[in-house]
């Protein structure tokens, strides 16, 4: 298979993936920065956050991975691209109250459930046309695009 033609199919993953790791970067300074200011509860609040986005990132990765490779590229890395989103205002509101950051929370699992449905859906597909030479992949990835714009309803 030509490289050009295996990069045409990840490059959207890539992207967001080297987008998340800019943003850890930032979490990572954000907790250096107050860890330096003394050890206070806005530097617990802070590791904490950090320590909860860092717990779910290889499940993000692993199933926004899954999903483009399975199902279609860009409706995985358009849920990935707001599942970041909903990721920093997680961070963010965990500077500020702990109440301020479930919303990003809740948010978050929910793009997580909807990248699992998607990498299930992929698989389904691929064993359907293996076992039964039913393609239905045109028609899946139909929905799911469609369906991937319900993610920006709060």
């Amino acid at each position: 298979m030509d490289s050009s033609k295996v990069v045409e199919n990840i490059y959207l993953l890539v992207s967001v993936t080297l987008i998340s790791v800019l943003q850890n970067a930032f979490f990572a300074l954000k907790v250096e920065k107050e860890c330096n200011n003394a050890r206070t509860s806005a530097f617990e609040r802070v590791s904490c956050a950090n320590r909860n986005c860092m717990d779910a990132y290889p499940t993000f990765l692993a199933v926004m991975w899954c999903a483009g490779l399975c199902l279609s590229q860009a409706p995985a890395a358009f849920a990935g691209t707001i599942y970041l989103v909903v990721r920093q205002k997680y961070f963010i509101g965990y500077m500020g109250q702990t109440s301020q950051s479930t919303p990003g929370y809740l948010f978050g699992k929910r793009v997580l459930l909807f990248l699992s449905l998607m990498c299930l859906v992929g698989i389904f597909n691929f064993l359907l046309a293996r076992h039964y030479g039913s393609d239905y992949k045109e028609y899946v990835e139909t929905i799911t695009s469609a369906a991937s714009a319900l993610l920006l309803i709060p």
